[in-house]
């Protein structure tokens, strides 16, 4: 994780759970930043996330993106309440190899029964260049926790 303070109750909730997501820590994402409706993690280049080509695959794009945005969800979730995603829609907009991905999920409308997020994913080349590569509108529905 980064500087940024994790000690939060909201960023300790988010932090639990991602520790759970088997597919994130099966890819190495990490989680960076827990802000009150606004998570950023980060997906490192690994021969686990890329397609035929080399590049970063767009599923694993699309789920880095979708778990941004959906603990961006869980920061405005009622206790003992927590989110799934029900749609999202993305668009890539460049490739690229090596380097990071980071996804930024913000909620843009928070009710009862939806709360709407979006994400952009940018690529971070070795020299810290940061390049917007695909972005996602996400619909969510507070569900109860169950465990």
């Amino acid at each position: 994780m980064s500087t940024h303070d994790m000690s939060s109750p909201m960023a300790q909730r988010v932090a639990a759970s991602f520790a759970r997501q088997g597919m994130m820590q099966h890819l190495e994402a990490q989680l960076l930043r827990v802000e009150k409706g606004e998570v950023e993690v980060a997906l490192p280049y690994s021969d686990k996330v890329t397609q035929q080509q080399g590049g970063f695959h767009g599923g694993a794009m699309g789920a880095l993106a979708d778990i941004a945005g959906g603990y961006a969800g869980l920061t405005v979730a009622p206790e003992g309440m927590e989110v799934t995603t029900v749609e999202y829609k993305i668009n890539f907009l460049s490739a690229h190899q090596h380097g990071e991905l980071r996804a930024v999920g913000k909620v843009i409308k928070s009710g009862k029964r939806i709360v709407v997020t979006i994400a952009e994913v940018f690529h971070l080349d070795a020299k810290g260049q940061k390049t917007m590569c695909a972005v996602m509108q996400q619909t969510l529905v507070p569900v109860a926790k169950t465990y």
